[in-house]
């Protein structure tokens, strides 16, 4: 997920059967992959955590630069396939690439 913009439109509630309060979260947008629901909020307001062993289905952050999807075999370097920059990229595009977002141009 890159940064990730809240979308005011939807959002994802939380039903617990133990009689708490329902709790509703915003989710997210990234420009590619599903949406997230953001549950920054849950401990504070439910006092209760996830469990998500081995983070199968957590995003631990936000990245412009990175895009992976284990399930799909996927892992993106600033929308490049890494099999793509492995076969056609050296050290230093790929340097570039990381810094500056784009591959470095002939000249």
């Amino acid at each position: 997920m890159e940064t990730g913009h809240t979308d005011a439109c939807h959002t994802a509630t939380l039903t617990v059967s133990d009689g708490t309060p329902s709790i509703t979260f915003p989710t997210l947008s990234g420009t590619i992959g599903p949406d997230v629901i953001d549950i920054r909020t849950l401990y504070s307001k439910s006092g209760k955590f996830t469990y998500d062993p081995g983070f199968l289905s957590t995003a631990s952050c936000a990245s412009k630069i990175t895009y992976i999807d284990g399930d799909k075999g996927e892992l993106l370097y600033r929308g490049y396939p890494i099999e793509q920059l492995a076969v056609n990229c050296d050290f230093l595009e790929t340097c570039y690439l990381l810094l500056k977002g784009e591959l470095p141009n002939a000249t």
